[in-house]
């Protein structure tokens, strides 16, 4: 309960809709249309487009856009009013509150996400109620502290999981919103997005279309056609092994609970849904237990003790070779393989996940500090993967750096960080594969060598 006020005068139940874009599994609307069945109101879902969301572009933004005009057509039909207007979104919730009676959201993690819930608990003068529906285990009921990492919270994930999963069931609206819904058009996503005043830098034509039903058909292709495999493939680049739910994931266009649910019922049990779990619930849930838990997360200054006191230690060590931000954002570098996997970042909005390790570690190695380092990679991370501005992409930018890691043997400019090397690379995986298949689906050929 963010404002444990009396219920008011109002028209409607408003469900502020922020961070869970769906209609599927969504804690937060079924709770929202509860409420509003019990005080005999219909409910409105109001989200408010950020122009100024932090570090985001187009592509984030048309991404966003398809997802709640797939929203809408299923709201329509359950009776339930939606309005969309551009605008701050706490500015946007308080003025849609104005005429709510009760109003609940869903639960955001990042600074800026949890400080436009506050301002709306200590300005909206109505009862205001978050619900957690974007993890499977709520973050205070898994720990109460920053867990140093994975092997430290998944026995506190596991204690809880079978609870957790459990479907949504639909609640039936006694009465009807459709009147009440307005705002912005959403018929024309593209459209909308290009008129929109944000970083029009960035391509919007990715591998990915938005929306919770795209989200459905990517997780049944995976489940039908990869899932078997998962275990044993899914870290080979070269292949398209993974889900690729993470942007959908981001957006909340997908509820983790319904693609665990999904793959246990495809029957397939063992090693696979082991480390589908392992991969989709503990991992992502410590990237959410970081931010959470960490207020400095998208610093260099958040990082293990010991990591920066190593890195430090070897800040002066000559560099085989250094490139300058702009250098790296246009992939100009000697190593082919970073090349490709800046390529597929720049032009899909997505890269696999041992090539995003590899390719934040090579930044560290040619930057001149660390620190230079963290916020370059950062930088790019958030301003072109469709999944950036995450809990995971702090998280994952942090481990390139230490963070949720150990120390290693020692070596030049890495100190006891772990190293990641294209050596390794060409001896692990069918890495001359994934520079092919990145210069096919991009268009655009790869220079540098091995």
């Amino acid at each position: 309960m963010l404002a444990d006020l009396a219920v008011g005068d109002g028209q409607y139940v408003l469900y502020w809709m922020q961070s869970a874009v769906r209609t599927h599994d969504n804690h937060a609307l079924e709770w929202g249309a509860t409420e509003a069945n019990r005080l005999d109101l219909p409910l409105v879902v109001g989200f408010g487009v950020d122009q100024h969301y932090p570090e985001s572009s187009a592509r984030h933004h048309r991404f966003l856009i398809e997802g709640l005009a797939e929203v809408q057509p299923d709201l329509e039909r359950r009776k339930i009013g939606f309005r969309v207007e551009v605008g701050a979104p706490n500015e946007v919730a308080l003025d849609l509150s104005t005429r709510a009676a009760a109003v609940v959201t869903d639960r955001g993690y990042l600074r800026h996400q949890r400080q436009w819930r506050q301002d709306v608990a200590a300005r909206a003068g109505r009862r205001l109620v978050e619900v957690e529906t974007n993890m499977v285990v709520p973050v205070e009921m898994a720990s109460t502290k920053r867990e140093y990492a994975a092997r430290t919270l998944r026995p506190k994930i596991h204690r809880h999981l079978d609870e957790m999963l459990t479907e949504v069931p639909t609640v039936a609206l006694h009465h009807d919103g459709r009147s009440l819904s307005g705002g912005v058009d959403l018929s024309d996503p593209s459209g909308l997005t290009s008129g929109l005043d944000i970083d029009h830098g960035v391509d919007t034509t990715t591998r990915f279309s938005g929306g919770q039903e795209s989200a459905r058909t990517r997780l049944d292709l995976f489940l039908e056609s990869r899932f078997s495999g998962y275990a044993d493939k899914r870290g080979e680049p070269s292949v398209e092994m993974t889900s690729g739910l993470s942007p959908y994931l981001h957006f909340g266009h997908i509820s983790p609970v319904t693609a665990v649910l999904a793959a246990a019922d495809t029957g397939v049990s063992g090693a696979a849904y082991d480390t589908f779990v392992e991969e989709l619930v503990v991992r992502r849930e410590l990237s959410h237990n970081y931010v959470w838990f960490e207020p400095n997360y998208d610093s260099f200054a958040a990082l293990p003790e010991w990591a920066r006191k190593t890195l430090a230690e070897h800040a002066d060590d000559p560099r085989h070779d250094t490139y300058s931000r702009s250098e790296l954002e246009g992939g100009q570098t000697h190593d082919r393989y970073w090349n490709a996997a800046m390529a597929e970042m720049r032009h899909t909005g997505y890269l696999h996940n041992h090539m995003r390790m590899y390719w934040g570690k090579q930044i560290l190695a040619w930057m001149k500090s660390p620190e230079e380092a963290y916020d370059t990679a950062l930088h790019f991370n958030n301003r072109y993967l469709l999944d950036g501005r995450d809990p995971n992409s702090y998280a994952g930018v942090g481990w390139c750096f230490g963070l949720h890691d150990r120390a290693w043997p020692e070596r030049d400019v890495f100190g006891k960080v772990r190293t990641m090397t294209s050596s390794g690379l060409r001896r692990k995986k069918d890495i001359d594969a994934y520079v092919d298949f990145v210069e096919r689906i991009t268009g655009e050929p790869i220079a540098g060598g091995p």
